[in-house]
């Protein structure tokens, strides 16, 4: 199987190579456009901030090739933000436009800082993705952007209203927390997807 992994100098890539190491799959760090198309499933992690990522993207002409691949595809953190339309983030970016949602940024209250930083739990859990997880399972959140909840949203977590934890539209999965840093929950959740 030919794992794709989305070069386009995010941050956090090692770790989710290592955790995909950890489960004997041997990934290619790529922005080759040949070797994306022909992957068997692309992954498109990233932490960081959302113009100089779709900066990058342009620069490297993903912005044009990711929306039309077809097979399984998962993003992770910023990789699942840039799938939406625009992002409050950066003065407002234009982003990928794969789903129907826009980024907007947390809004502080007393008991609830901004970023959004640790362990939160998922609930109404609707995807494949998930299977073998329980509601309430935790996962490990780090952002101060995030996209509502909508027809696409496939887990849902709160802080301190509902959003979307994990999105989802034709062969377009992603989650805003980080599989990667997450446990055991994060670790079933990659082996759910390289099943798929």
């Amino acid at each position: 199987m030919e794992i794709a992994v989305i070069n386009y100098k995010g941050g956090n890539v090692q770790s989710v190579l290592f955790a995909l190491e950890r489960l004997g799959v041997r990934a290619t760090l790529t922005a080759d456009h040949e070797l994306i198309r022909s992957a068997d499933k692309i992954l498109f992690p990233g932490e960081g901030e959302a113009a100089s990522a779709m900066r990058e993207l342009r620069a490297q002409g993903l912005h044009e090739l990711l929306p039309t691949l077809t097979q399984p595809f998962l993003g992770i953190c910023l990789g699942m933000q840039l799938l939406g339309r625009h992002s409050e983030e950066g003065g407002g970016t234009q982003m990928l436009g794969i789903l129907p949602f826009d980024v907007v940024r947390f809004s502080a209250a007393a008991e609830y800082k901004v970023p959004h930083m640790g362990w939160n739990t998922l609930q109404e859990l609707r995807s494949p993705l998930f299977e073998g997880l329980r509601e309430e399972d935790y996962v490990y959140f780090v952002h101060s952007y995030y996209a509502p909840v909508g027809e696409y949203t496939i887990a849902q977590a709160t802080y301190p209203a509902p959003f979307s934890a994990a999105v989802q539209h034709r062969n377009f999965a992603a989650v805003q927390f980080h599989t990667e840093k997450s446990g055991p929950v994060g670790t079933r959740i990659l082996e759910n997807f390289l099943k798929l």
